[in-house]
């Protein structure tokens, strides 16, 4: 199963747990319009991911108006990499739904929401359990774009104490603040929790809670970024860091 072919073929999702060669991938009302909107018809070879370490390839089996069938011909199972947290802010909708797509992309294990004090002030904000739905779509759909094999753990919104209590015990803590040293490659052992604040800034009782939990302060540079930019570059320089090459088995 080469990443060039898999290009060139239409993608799913599939929630219902692991996909095994040999097995039928049973989608529903929204795959089987991509279908229709691909063009695509029973024998047409596709892509399907089921998010926790499964990439498959097989062909469309049947093709109704609310439902897809497809036969799973191979699986390629991948490993999950070293751990990458990552403690958002709740804020603006569209920024937070861009943010989301583009650390599935990356590899990151949690996108856990944090309503930072300086949350409450933005509006119209994303939160809520229907927004954390919407926000789970983007991240399937930028899962199946990168053919990526992993989807991000998505917990409910919460304050900072309570995603603080979630934080593996072990591994390195950052948050990033301008008044800390250069992120570096460097000296990081996963599981790597990355703590982003919300616009505006963290706030010094906020920040000391992080210093309590051994949050480490580290800037990306002498430039102000939206929260959305500095979750990003954050989480693409400690993947780049751990340099993680995860073994793989074809089933």
């Amino acid at each position: 199963m080469e990443r060039d072919d898999l290009a060139s073929l239409a993608g799913f999702f599939s929630g219902d747990g692991p996909i095994v060669a040999g097995s039928r991938a049973v989608l529903g009302e929204e795959a089987a319009h991509h279908a229709r909107v691909r063009r695509l018809d029973v024998g047409d070879r596709a892509y399907v991911a089921d998010g926790v370490g499964g990439q498959g390839v097989g062909r469309i089996v049947a093709l109704a108006k609310k439902q897809i069938e497809i036969e799973i011909d191979e699986v390629k199972l991948t490993q999950r990499p070293p751990q990458v947290h990552m403690l958002v802010p709740i804020a603006d909708r569209d920024r937070m739904l861009w943010c989301a797509e583009k650390c599935a992309e990356l590899g990151a294990t949690t996108w856990q929401p944090i309503m930072w004090h300086r949350s409450r002030s933005v509006s119209p904000r994303g939160e809520g359990e229907t927004f954390r739905e919407r926000v789970s779509a983007r991240m399937k759909s930028a899962l199946i774009q990168a053919h990526a094999p992993w989807l991000p753990d998505l917990p409910a919104d919460a304050p900072l104490e309570l995603g603080l209590a979630s934080v593996p015990p072990a591994g390195t803590r950052l948050v990033l603040d301008g008044s800390g040293d250069p992120i570096s490659m460097r000296a990081m052992t996963p599981p790597i929790t990355l703590a982003i604040g919300p616009e505006g800034g963290i706030e010094s009782a906020e920040l000391q809670l992080l210093r309590d939990a051994r949050f480490r302060p580290v800037s990306l540079g002498a430039n102000v970024l939206r929260f959305e930019t500095a979750a990003v570059a954050a989480l693409a320089i400690v993947r780049a860091a751990l340099a993680t090459q995860p073994e793989t088995t074809n089933g």
